[in-house]
């Protein structure tokens, strides 16, 4: 039957009430369902829970300022043993005062009321940030700008809500605006806001200048600001840097601002990638220079990420191995650097050294040797952040220069040169990939000592000193300019002592050379040049342009004649050479000697000073002159003709009136012993006076001794002839006679020549000419005594006038 419209009515009204209320029903009793979890998790999670607009969020606080905060997005569901999941999870710690916003965040994390640890569920990122105003701030607000935080990434973090700590094993990556890198395990201490770094520390420094940094451990502190490592190791392009802790000092902005490096600081610097100009010989690769010490501390510019400065302090000690060691130590060292991180300045102080060993194989003719170069204070000057360029000393500065044992070499007696001045200038050069001593230049107050075992001290003195240096390390040449003098300090008799304005001293060959109004002396010999040699080897010394030489010191010498007073000899030539032993000098090119009025000139002359022997070398275009004086004409009781021709007077040296009727002799050469008062000519002889010339091949003149003669003579005076004998090819040329023989002898003292050999002869205008065995005439009247043998009788051959 059909039900009625008004019954469909009445159920349909009934069932859209009985909908509605279970409808109701079910809303009501859902709102009750969410109310019980919200009053559930607080009992749950035993902390304070605030609904946020993105979900939920639960703090710690000492009663004053909140610690730290953690908040979800979600509370998923709630697992056995009342653990909960969380979703979107945020943790933010500020610290006991605020100055931190340290943010742990991730997707995933599980919640152990039990324990109070947060675990993450996958990957975590950690911003490590600084609020320095935060405790004046309100509570929990942000940094007013988040610069440069130093940001981690890790996996499975166990955050405990208790202590504020997190930690994970897991591997970490790290990110600072100066460096990324990872680590195996972090351990983050809410108390004492530090993050640990537990090992396998990786980091690689962004920037111009990359490199990397491992370390076994590190720690990353709040306050202060600090990144301590253990055991780190830094690699560049350039070399390395190691060392049994290095702290990190960050700025607010987490940029370094200090290294500090402790124990066993041990840097290494490449040179193997040095350009410099091929040669033909391929050299071997230059070692690398190994660095040592106790601390260092490094500088950065602020918030540059740029190196201003680095103090190495306790045992500083850099060398360079291979063929040729470069050493340096100091007790401080302090490095200022440029441009990308390249050293540009390098001070040492504290006693600071520069040694360098010379190789073996050192420059020909030059023996090896061994530099140091010591000063309170040291000063360089480097190029392309690793090159020493220059140096400079402070005031107390020594250069110490040994000589070295040679590989193939006969040994030789050490010996040991120490230069000082009040400041030294070293400048360095690239050969074959190697920095080596160039160039040393030291002023005011030079002074060069150089000892030997044995022997005194040779030293010399100047304004200013330099010094230039080979490849091998040895030095090609001393210069000193200044108010130069040398002494070589032996006993007074053997003493060289020299002076000039500039000298030049080359170890090769032991040659001092001095300019500049040169003089040296030499055990009462001094001489003046425009150039002075001496060997400080052997004391020989060369003059070259204008020398003089004076030999002073002289005792009077009774038995000698020609050079036997005690006034000074003086020899005047272009050139010279002095041997120190048997003290024996060659004069050359216009040689003058002279004592007093008596002189002689040659081409060259050889003076024995000891011997007053005298050796003077002419040629037929410049022979070898000398002048003597022979007395007036003598009474007739002072000239009785000798009874053997060839022989002087028996009584010859009884009267000697004042000196006059000088005689200039000539010859190719000339030889002279004070001893034996004989002068010796040889070749193209020639004599000269007045009234008559005479020629032979040699002649010998013999001079009365200085205790007849300077009673009566002026100490001024010539050498007074006593007699001569001439040979070979003799010729006698008098105004009105000639004479010719082998052999003449002539006796000054009564103007008696006697011609023997020939036979001899003579011609004269009136008398015609005359020969015989032996021919004896007077130079003042025209006396001739002629006498002859059985086989050789006296002819006269005289010339009638028509």
């Amino acid at each position: 039957m059909p039900l009625p419209v008004y019954r469909l009515r009445r159920v349909l009204a009934i069932t859209a009430i009985l909908f509605v209320a279970s409808v109701a029903t079910m809303y009501f009793y859902a709102r009750m369902q969410i109310r019980d979890v919200r009053k559930e998790v607080p009992n749950k999670l035993g902390i304070d829970i605030k609904q946020t607009a993105n979900g939920f969020q639960f703090s710690k606080s000492d009663g004053k300022r909140t610690l730290f905060t953690v908040q979800a997005s979600d509370v998923k569901e709630f697992k056995l043993n009342g653990r909960a999941e969380l979703h979107n999870v945020s943790i933010v710690l500020y610290g006991r005062d605020s100055s931190r916003f340290d943010q742990i965040y991730g997707d995933d994390f599980a919640y152990d009321p039990k324990t109070g640890d947060v675990t993450a569920k996958g990957d975590v990122q950690i911003d490590l940030v600084a609020n320095p105003a935060g405790l004046a701030s309100p509570d929990q607000s942000p940094p007013k700008e988040l610069k440069n935080p130093i940001h981690l990434r890790t996996r499975d973090l166990v955050f405990n809500r208790e202590t504020g700590n997190a930690w994970t094993d897991a591997q970490v990556e790290l990110r600072t605006p100066q460096a990324s890198g990872t680590a195996v395990g972090v351990r983050y201490s809410g108390k004492n806001r530090f993050l640990t770094l537990s090992s396998h520390i990786h980091l690689v420094l962004t920037g111009d200048n990359a490199a990397v940094i491992d370390a076994d451990h590190g720690i990353v502190t709040s306050d202060p600001r600090e990144i301590t490592l253990e055991y780190p190791l830094l690699k560049r392009e350039g070399g390395t840097v190691r060392a049994d802790r290095a702290i990190f000092s960050l700025s607010p902005e987490n940029h370094v601002e200090r290294v500090l490096a402790t124990g066993n600081v041990n840097t290494v610097t490449y040179q193997s990638h040095i350009r410099t100009p091929a040669t033909k010989k391929s050299a071997p690769p230059p070692s690398d220079i190994q660095g040592h010490a106790d601390q260092a501390e490094f500088l950065f510019v602020s918030n540059r990420d740029v190196l201003r400065t680095a103090t190495l302090t306790g045992n500083v000690h850099f060398n360079q191995q291979g063929s040729q060691t470069m050493q340096g130590d100091a007790g401080r060292v302090i490095l200022d650097f440029a441009a990308e991180n390249q050293v540009k300045n390098v001070h040492a102080v504290d006693g600071a050294h520069l040694t360098e060993n010379s190789s073996a194989e050192s420059k020909p003719g030059s023996p090896p040797q061994n530099f140091d170069l010591s000063a309170p204070a040291i000063d360089f000057t480097v190029a392309h952040g690793k090159l020493l360029e220059s140096a400079t000393t402070s005031p107390g500065a020594r250069i110490t220069i040994t000589s070295a044992p040679a590989s193939n070499a006969v040994p030789s007696m050490p010996q040991q040169t120490i230069v000082t001045a009040d400041k030294f200038e070293a400048k360095f050069a690239v050969t074959d990939g190697r920095n080596h001593l160039s160039t040393v230049h030291g002023a005011p107050n030079a002074r060069v000592v150089n000892s030997a075992a044995g022997q005194p001290d040779r030293v010399s003195t100047s304004d200013s000193i330099d010094a230039r240096f080979s490849a091998q390390g040895a030095i090609d040449e001393i210069t000193q300019q200044g108010n130069v003098a040398y002494t070589d300090n032996q006993t007074p008799d053997k003493r060289t002592q020299a002076w000039s304005t500039s000298a030049r001293y080359t170890p090769s060959d032991q040659m001092l050379v001095l300019n500049g109004s040169p003089r040296i002396s030499t055990g009462g010999m001094a001489t003046t040049a425009k150039t002075l040699r001496i060997n400080r080897a052997t004391g020989d010394a060369l003059a070259d342009g204008n020398v003089k030489t004076t030999y002073s010191d002289l005792k009077e010498q009774p038995d000698g004649a020609l050079l036997a007073s005690s006034s000074p000899i003086h020899v005047t030539a272009r050139s010279m050479t002095a041997h120190n032993s048997p003290g024996v000098a060659l004069y050359s090119g216009n040689a003058r000697l002279w004592q007093d009025a008596n002189i002689i000139e040659a081409p060259s002359i050889q003076f024995d000073r000891d011997r007053r022997f005298v050796t003077a070398q002419g040629s037929e275009d410049k022979p070898v002159q000398t002048v003597l004086v022979q007395p007036s004409k003598a009474s007739p009781t002072a000239a009785r003709p000798s009874s053997s021709p060839g022989k002087p007077p028996a009584n010859s040296d009884l009267h000697h009136p004042s000196p006059e009727n000088p005689i200039s002799i000539t010859a190719r050469k000339l030889t002279y012993a004070d001893s034996e008062r004989r002068i010796h000519y040889d070749g193209g002889v020639a004599a000269k006076s007045a009234d008559f010339t005479a020629s032979s091949q040699t002649a010998d003149a013999y001079l009365l001794p200085r205790s007849q003669t300077s009673g009566k003579q002026a100490v001024s005076g010539p050498g007074q002839l006593d007699y001569m004998v001439a040979d070979g090819d003799v010729v006698i040329q008098q105004p009105n006679r000639r004479a010719q023989g082998q052999k003449l002898v002539y006796t000054a003292a009564d103007d008696k020549f006697v011609l023997t050999g020939g036979p001899p002869s003579i011609f004269d205008a009136e008398q015609g000419k005359i020969t015989g065995v032996s021919l004896t005439f007077f130079r003042r009247d025209d006396r001739v005594l002629v006498e002859g043998e059985g086989n050789t009788p006296v002819v006269t051959t005289t010339r009638v006038a028509r």
